[in-house]
This record gives structure tokens, sequence and C-alpha cells, in this order.
């Protein structure tokens, strides 16, 4: 998911923690300026770990009724993790999916 859709073998991205893409694939030389994913990532990780977070947060006050402040001490840091965890495999897969279909910037 964080190599070069062209070859498999170089990083997509800059650095590890990074989410901004190469200019260009370091094994191949695959030009990767074109590649554009815009909100694409965010919505599907906003949309899937939103979904996850709320379910579990359901699931727990139904289970177990705990006080509102054990939701916002434990759901909280897990749905901002949950989405930041998910992030950087959802713009992999998206610029991987945008270089299968030839969908470019022109």
């Amino acid at each position: 998911m964080s190599r070069c859709p062209n070859c498999g073998k170089g990083s997509l991205f800059v650095r590890f923690w990074s989410l901004r893409v190469r200019d260009g694939c370091e094994a191949c030389g695959f030009d990767l300026r074109k590649v554009d994913t815009g909100d694409g990532p965010a919505v599907f990780v906003t949309l899937i770990g939103g979904a996850i977070a709320v379910f579990g947060m359901l699931f727990t006050e139904v289970a177990f009724h705990p006080p509102i402040w054990v939701h916002f001490v434990f759901w909280l840091p897990a749905t901002v993790a949950l989405c930041l965890g998910l992030l950087k495999p959802f713009k992999g897969v998206l610029v991987a999916l945008q270089f299968h279909n030839k969908a470019s910037q022109a």
C-alpha cells in the first residue's frame, strides 16, 4: 500500500509518517507528480472510522451503561487513533486505484 503503483518496489510517500507523495519512484523513475487523491482518503476514513467508533460507543453504552466521562476518555482517543491509522493506507489505495484506472489530471 505504501509502494510505487508502477513497480511495487519504491516508496510512495516521502517519509514513513508523511502523507506527501514523492515526485517520482526511486526504483523505476515513474512520475508521481500527477497523483492527486484530493479529499477521498479523508472522506472514506471519516465514514469507516466514524462508523466503527459509533458502533463501539453504542455497544458500550447499551451493554455497560458507563458514565459519560468514560466515553470521552476511551472513545475520543480511540477514534482519533483509528482515523490516523487508516489515513495512510487509504491514501495509498486511492493512489493505486488512480494509477490502475489511468485517471489523471490531464
